[in-house]
């Protein structure tokens, strides 16, 4: 069993990590203060050939695996970025993966191309007001007629709407109660984002400010049977090769997080002078901290073994949740103790760990809640009744 990168692998976090860094803590505060999508940091990562490091060769992207992608963003969150940098691309990377694995030729070679160049940019739209988590119970609608569907429903929190052309759409061809099993029965699309037919609305939010979230509204938009990924009813199996990438990503995100806040606050307490001795010389102080990297270096190894798993073809739902898990859990809990080892200056602008702390906050409840993923574990691992 081989833990270490390799010569490229590394290569590629090094270079991320230089351009990423190239990008300032105050960069960001501004940005998130002003709710404005980072262009310039956008436009760079565009122009350096990052964006489509999952997407395959032929369809002009870097033909890297999800482990490469992982490191890409992990060292965009450490940068600094946090979630505002990792979400303006991250979507490029698992929303994409169902039309590379399920998508048609005609479908591929529209978007792919385009997306990994930057020129294209696609939205994920699977929550609902009144589903949440439960996706089965997703209520968007696509009604047969000629030539193609008419959609109609509403999602919620669909990151980076008003910037997309397109979005990756999940709905329901067939109504649950007709369907044999409750994942029956659902279809995925890529539709185009008609002004005319597709009404967003931001939603105001606690973090990650410079990349909105939008609730959308579908109002009788007709899409061409071309723009299905995909079999009819088979879009719920079809979504998971864009979940499980997702959470593992995401997981990586977590760990970039929690390791710029340890980094700041062991900057912080050994500059830090009180009681005529820096405050990381309290073990009060130290401790935490230490704990802190312990628990991001054992998630960090789930972490990677889920992309591993995931690259080989190997299942790897369990791993690609408890990565979830783990991750959110250490990055958060390194983001919580940046604060605290700060003491009041931890709360101003000024020292970026309280935007640290919004931006992990925010991965303990998406792309999938800390107790959703104990409900895998439970019945899917451990073989328990299923409790919902």
């Amino acid at each position: 069993m081989d833990f270490e990168l390799t010569a490229d692998q590394r290569d590629l976090r090094a270079g991320a990590r230089e351009l990423a860094r190239g990008f300032s803590d105050d960069y960001w505060a501004r940005h998130d203060a002003d709710g404005a999508f980072p262009w310039e940091f956008y436009r760079a990562f565009a122009d350096g050939g990052w964006l489509g490091i999952a997407i395959p060769e032929e369809y002009g992207g870097g033909g890297l695996g999800i482990l490469e992608a992982s490191l890409l963003l992990e060292e965009v969150a450490a940068s600094g970025a946090g979630m505002n940098g990792c979400s303006t691309m991250h979507l490029t990377i698992f929303g994409l993966n169902t039309i590379v694995k399920h998508g048609s030729e005609q479908l591929r070679r529209e978007v792919l191309p385009a997306a990994a160049d930057g020129s294209l940019h696609v939205c994920f739209g699977v929550t609902e007001p009144d589903a949440g988590t439960d996706t089965t119970r997703v209520s968007t609608t696509a009604r047969r007629v000629d030539g193609g569907y008419v959609l109609n429903g509403r999602k919620v929190w669909i990151t980076k709407a008003g910037q997309s052309q397109k979005m990756v759409l999940i709905t329901r061809t067939t109504p649950r109660a007709e369907s044999a099993r409750p994942t029956d029965g659902m279809t995925l699309f890529l539709v185009d984002i008609d002004p005319a037919h597709v009404h967003l609305a931001p939603i105001p939010k606690m973090g990650r400010n410079a990349v909105a979230s939008y609730e959308v509204l579908i109002d009788d938009l007709f899409v061409p049977d071309s723009a299905r990924i995909g079999e009819e009813g088979r879009g719920f199996r079809h979504l998971l090769d864009g979940l499980n990438p997702e959470r593992i990503l995401l997981a990586h995100e977590a760990l970039g997080i929690g390791r710029a806040a340890l980094d700041r606050a062991v900057r912080y307490a050994g500059e830090r002078v009180v009681f005529d001795r820096p405050i990381g010389s309290n073990q009060g102080i130290a401790f935490p901290l230490a704990e802190a990297a312990t628990r991001l270096d054992a998630a960090e190894l789930m972490a990677r073994n889920a992309a591993w798993r995931y690259d080989r073809g190997l299942s790897c739902g369990r791993e690609a949740n408890m990565a979830k898990w783990l991750c959110a859990d250490a990055g958060f809990q390194a983001a919580d103790q940046a604060v605290q080892t700060h003491g009041g200056m931890g709360y101003a602008r000024e020292y970026h760990v309280e935007r640290y702390f919004r931006e992990a906050r925010i991965l303990r409840l998406a792309p999938v809640s800390q107790e959703m993923v104990l409900n895998y574990v439970a019945h899917h691992v451990l073989g328990l009744p299923k409790s919902y």
